[in-house]
């Protein structure tokens, strides 16, 4: 649904533009200014393939039923966006051990930024709870995880990258079926196309829809006669997680899981890190699955939905990493090596490409091998 989990707007060049009869090469004022605000390669760059690929691909969604007047509304101000493509080839399968998700997931930050979201919506998730049956926090958590509550929503236009994706062919059938999917929602009326911006993947709105999942799922909870999840109010938004959630299996009344005590039982246990904390989940855990089919994802969703309801932290502690280092470890080494000049990018405990390139120039400065590795020596030279 997400990915993180994230746009543009400018012109289709010429041979795409004259499949668009009745477009104008000339962006607005307004789809100009997005464009200015995105990296580079997130701006429309000239590709005659591409162009090619729209004007043929302007059959099949006629086929479709999408009309000429959305079709040339649509198409008038996207092109072929190189980033998209870059992101796409370059998804690393770098795997978080559950400690270092759950870091990032429910980070203090983004628990207190839940109970503020939640202070601020609780009259519409609680409404939502008794409506779907899906728990109000869960709901938030989604959200939490998905778009930071509403400030990472995605600024890239949907329909560049969904048509840059189709195009490019490596999963072409599929984003395909998401640009039909965006074009039906343009025609509806749900959105306008200089709004409908998400991920580089084509992931929508404050909790992250795909075309076709926001077609299957998506709620007009304020009546205002459209479906948007892209507003300000996240209500929509909100509302369509719960009625996704309760399509795929959540059952009203029944808990995602909890962390188990040592040496204690459940019906269907986990423990996605060795040595660490152990969960015994329920269906609900699947149903969240559906969301995003990760264990960590689930958890993090779990725990973060138990923490902005007020719940501690897990009880468990995890066994020290690869390097022999625990958490607490991680977090002085990244905060002793940006005292020294060397940015890790913040102090979490989670050694990612930034903390590993500070461990690096921190290595190089004193004429050892900058491996990049973090070590209790390297951490008692920081002292």
């Amino acid at each position: 649904m997400s990915f993180s989990r994230r746009n543009f707007l400018v012109g289709l060049s010429s041979l795409a533009l004259a499949a668009c009869q009745g477009t104008s090469s000339t962006p607005s004022r307004q789809t100009a200014s997005i464009a200015q605000g995105l990296p580079v390669d997130l701006r429309p760059t000239p590709n005659g393939a591409y162009d090619a690929w729209v004007a043929s691909f302007r059959g099949r969604a006629l086929g479709a039923g999408i009309s000429e007047t959305t079709l040339n509304a649509a198409f008038r101000n996207t092109g072929y966006l190189p980033g998209v493509i870059k992101r796409d080839r370059n998804q690393t399968e770098f795997t978080r051990t559950l400690e270092d998700y759950l870091s990032i997931a429910a980070s203090d930050e983004r628990i207190a930024k839940g109970k503020a979201a939640f202070a601020r919506h609780g009259s519409t998730l609680r409404n939502l709870e008794q409506s779907y049956g899906v728990d109000a926090e869960i709901i938030c958590a989604i959200w939490g995880l998905e778009s930071y509550y509403g400030e990472r929503k995605g600024d890239i236009p949907v329909i560049s990258a969904t048509s840059t994706l189709a195009f490019d062919g490596r999963r072409g059938s599929f984003y395909e079926k998401q640009l039909i999917a965006a074009l039906k929602i343009l025609q509806n009326g749900d959105i306008s196309v200089d709004r409908m911006t998400g991920s580089w993947a084509g992931a929508m709105g404050h909790t992250q829809f795909i075309p076709t999942s926001y077609q299957a799922f998506a709620v007009d909870y304020t009546g205002d006669g459209r479906r948007d999840i892209w507003s300000d109010d996240p209500s929509d938004a909100l509302a369509s997680t719960a009625a996704y959630l309760q399509r795929n299996g959540w059952t009203r009344g029944v808990s995602w899981g909890r962390e188990l005590r040592p040496g204690e039982s459940a019906g269907r246990v986990i423990q996605p890190q060795a040595g660490g904390p152990r969960f015994g989940v329920t269906g609900n855990f699947s149903a969240i699955k559906r969301y995003n089919n990760s264990d960590s994802y689930a958890i993090g969703v779990g725990h973060l939905a138990d923490r902005i309801a007020g719940g501690g932290p897990l009880r468990t502690a995890f066994p020290p990493d690869q390097y022999g280092l625990i958490k607490d470890d991680r977090i002085s080494l990244q905060s002793r090596l940006t005292a020294r000049g060397f940015d890790t990018g913040g102090a979490d405990g989670v050694l990612g490409p930034k903390s590993k390139a500070a461990i690096a120039d921190y290595q190089r400065s004193r004429g050892l091998q900058p491996t990049g590795d973090p070590s209790q020596a390297l951490l008692a030279s920081l002292a």
